[in-house]
């Protein structure tokens, strides 16, 4: 159902079945179909609660038909996961679209300072289906381990999936090498079996410090 047409356009082939996006991320389709414009970004009333507790807003909308749908969002890098009945942690900037049967939702995730005590929300999706993430330049996958953990920028950070805890640590970031930190620096550790998807750009607006 979905495949890529180089690395930053997803196709969707659609034969009665749905798919559900970010909003404004389609750039064509033929056939026939049908749009939907979803809110919350998360099913059930804690989702929509979560996002605007959060301030964050993910608009989403199902398309429905018989035809091929394409998506892209600001030249990004689309990488493709299948989920087996496990479940997949991404933060919502960079989901670009699930298959309609997948549920999605917001868990929360720990705290992003001991001194400011402000939660961390991150989008989930779970169930049989595929879905499609998205990066600032060509995302890394890295295996994590019993024997090897893994420390990861915030700013760097895509997604994850597998059987992985994931704690906070406050210290010195990346950043703070290049004397670019300010603020509250952290890290992400994650620990157990499972990956890790990176990308090689940092966002803006986190960037390792709060």
């Amino acid at each position: 159902m979905f495949r890529l047409q180089g690395s930053k356009v997803l196709a969707v082939d659609m034969t009665g079945d749905g798919v559900k996006a970010k909003n404004g991320s389609m750039v064509a389709y033929d056939g026939q179909m049908t749009f939907k414009k979803l809110t919350g970004g998360g099913e059930g009333i804690r989702g929509m609660v979560t996002r605007r507790l959060t301030g964050e807003q993910m608009t989403v909308m199902e398309v429905k038909g018989h035809g091929t749908c394409w998506f892209a969002d600001r030249a990004s890098e689309i990488n493709l996961v299948s989920l087996q009945g496990d479940k997949l942690y991404v933060e919502s900037s960079n989901l670009l679209a699930t298959d309609a049967g997948l549920r999605t939702g917001t868990t929360f995730t720990g705290l992003r300072g001991a001194s400011q005590g402000n939660g961390l929300f991150t989008t989930t999706v779970e169930g049989h289906g595929q879905a499609a993430i998205m990066s600032d330049g060509p995302a890394v996958v890295l295996r994590v381990s019993a024997q090897y953990p893994l420390t990861v920028d915030p700013g760097a950070y895509v997604a994850h999936q597998g059987n992985l805890r994931q704690s906070f640590q406050s210290g010195v970031t990346f950043r703070t090498f290049m004397g670019e930190g300010g603020g509250e620096a952290f890290q992400i550790r994650f620990e157990g079996d499972g990956l890790v998807y990176v990308q090689p750009s940092e966002r803006n607006t986190i960037a390792g410090d709060l």
